[in-house]
């Protein structure tokens, strides 16, 4: 049966196709929905948890294969970093069931703090890794890479992209496959990586990876296509990899021959020189890193590569066509008047109360990832650094370390419930193991917000909406030993404020937990609307809270969007002159 399926629920399907038996993730746009419909599928067919992070989700999909069955572990590229650790040891010790890690990497940056290239994981892990370019590929390759992993003794990388993960496009769906649930066979020199084990293990993957080389030569996931036209009498070739052939195709047509690389690791040798040879000028059409490019200059092979293209974000058909054909890009009519849109948090945003007090005591705030990344962004402009999750908490400790426990009362952390449980809490630890002074701030919003709802441990639901233990932050604060925690509302502002003073003013170090639940769920039924009375003095004081349905009008007077405004009420809570009213519809 033909269905439409965006790349993330083609994988999903190619997986439970493949009879995967267990799959763990953390949420991370782009790859969040691989997961989130894999927990469609019947519970008796397949095991499917949101994880506390990237790290252990691969640490339950490695077991589940060690244990015999299929399993599978969805991250986007930077929760390949956080797994990194288990992936290098699980490329020695091979798999029982068959392991797939799908990775999706996001050039362009639209949901991310770096542009990174997994292909090189695969490299330096010497994992195999496979690349689609559409949503039929997604649930072929998907499909196939355990079959790889079984037949190979090996997990297998699915790389895909923000482009393939989100676009539509056809696939044909089949029947699950019956994989029986493999015998779990005792072997402590295939699995316990000691020195003396893994010595041994690192042969089998050399060996492994000459193997794969020569099947990199035979296999269909490298596809050659060979075209007769010529380019001011020249036959063009382009190498090819994930939505760059599409991109390719779309822009140069059959003007140019195509071979288009499925597995991206490793590499073909003979079949990339004999495509060489068969044309006179070759370009490699690849997003991000130089990764064909340098493959191909390094047998010899000339190619056109970087020189021609970008080393930075997504790339476009024009791009292609004037870099390949010598084609000028298309003109269009620009309209100047466009107005600039930057990202803003939504209405009634429990954060926005928080940065709101963070920002008029003048706080330096060490912050993390999330949607309250966001509070960097103007009016509100409170956030000064963001690494990487759970980063805000540890490298505040290292703020206060370099520059003393003064500095240290001016200094808080924000970090997200979910994101706390994610890599907070040990940064938590090693503020009180080393006597930090430190304050912390949970924004506790009852949700994994920026990646689209998705439950956590603190919730109290697993991803199939069954109830389950839910971690108590401040037990848990206080097991760690922080002796001061509590609980404050941000959108009650003079209460909110008071309480952040008193933690910083603190010799100890202090966590407050910054509790309301996101605006967008489903269970806030927020009332009304919020609207300002005549005594408005125009001080602009409600402008400060970057409330998007708070606005200036061409008279000064300040104006609210009764269409935007959810009558969260924080605004009335702000103005000194008690111009905003709350009305009830």
């Amino acid at each position: 049966m033909k269905q439409l399926m965006i790349g993330n629920a083609a994988v999903a399907r190619g997986a439970y196709e493949a009879g995967v038996r267990v799959t763990a993730s953390y949420p991370g746009t782009p790859s969040t929905e691989i997961t989130e419909v894999m927990a469609t599928y019947p519970a008796e067919d397949v095991y499917v948890e949101w994880a506390p992070n990237e790290k252990v989700a691969c640490e339950v999909a490695i077991g589940a294969s060690i244990g015999g069955a299929r399993a599978m572990t969805c991250c986007k590229h930077v929760g390949l970093n956080v797994m990194a650790d288990p992936i290098f040891t699980a490329s020695y010790t091979g798999v029982g069931g068959g392991l797939v890690v799908c990775v999706a990497d996001d050039p362009g940056m639209h949901s991310s703090q770096n542009e990174q290239d997994s292909r090189h994981y695969a490299a330096a892990a010497k994992i195999p890794m496979l690349e689609p370019s559409d949503s039929e590929e997604c649930l072929s390759y998907t499909r196939f890479a355990f079959t790889l992993s079984e037949e190979y003794d090996t997990p297998v990388l699915l790389r895909l992209s923000t482009r393939v993960s989100h676009s539509q496009s056809l696939v044909e769906t089949a029947e699950r496959e019956d994989i029986v649930l493999k015998d779990y066979v005792k072997d402590p020199s295939k699995y316990v990586m000691m020195p003396a084990n893994a010595k041994g293990r690192h042969v089998v993957v050399e060996k492994r990876t000459d193997a794969l080389t020569a099947f990199a030569e035979v296999t269909e996931l490298n596809r050659v296509t060979f075209n007769e036209k010529t380019v001011n009498g020249k036959k063009i070739g382009v190498i090819t990899d994930g939505v760059a052939d599409m991109y390719a195709h779309e822009a140069l047509g059959d003007n140019v021959s195509y071979f288009k690389l499925g597995m991206i690791w490793p590499l073909p040798v003979e079949r990339l020189k004999a495509f060489a040879a068969a044309c006179d000028e070759v370009y490699v059409i690849e997003e991000l890193d130089p990764v064909i490019e340098n493959h191909c200059r390094a047998l010899g092979i000339a190619v056109h590569g970087k020189e021609c293209f970008t080393m930075l974000g997504e790339y476009t058909p024009a791009m292609i066509a004037s870099a390949v054909l010598g084609e000028a890009p298309a003109e269009h009519a620009v309209i100047d008047a466009i107005p600039n849109r930057p990202p803003v948090m939504c209405a009634g945003c429990p954060h926005r109360g928080t940065f709101y007090v963070l920002k008029k005591l003048g706080l330096t705030v060490s912050g993390d990832i999330g949607c309250y990344t966001l509070g960097a962004v103007a009016p509100l402009a409170s956030v000064d650094t963001t690494i990487c999750m759970g980063a805000s908490v540890s490298a505040a400790l290292g703020m206060a370390k370099a520059r003393g426990d003064d500095f240290a009362k001016k200094l808080v952390s924000v970090i997200g419930d979910s994101t706390f449980m994610h890599s907070g809490v040990t940064g938590l630890i090693d503020i009180v193991y080393n006597k930090g002074v430190n304050t912390v701030i949970i924004l506790d919003n009852s949700i994994t917000g920026m990646t689209g709802h998705q439950d956590n441990p603190t919730t109290g639901k697993t991803i199939r909406g069954e109830a389950t233990k839910q971690v108590d932050l401040e037990a848990l604060c206080h097991a760690v030993g922080i002796d001061w925690v509590k609980v404050a509302d941000p959108f009650d502002v003079k209460t909110f404020e008071a309480v952040v003073k008193e933690a910083c003013a603190l010799d100890a170090p202090a966590v407050v937990i910054a509790q309301r639940p996101c605006a967008l769920l489903k269970t806030v039924k927020y009332t009304g609307h919020c609207e300002i009375s005549s005594d408005c003095r125009k001080c602009g004081m409600c402008m400060k809270l970057g409330c998007p349905a708070i606005s200036k009008a061409e008279d000064g007077s300040i104006v609210i969007d009764e269409n935007q405004c959810n009558g969260c009420g924080l605004c009335v809570g702000v103005c000194p002159f008690h111009a905003i009213k709350k009305i009830e519809d």
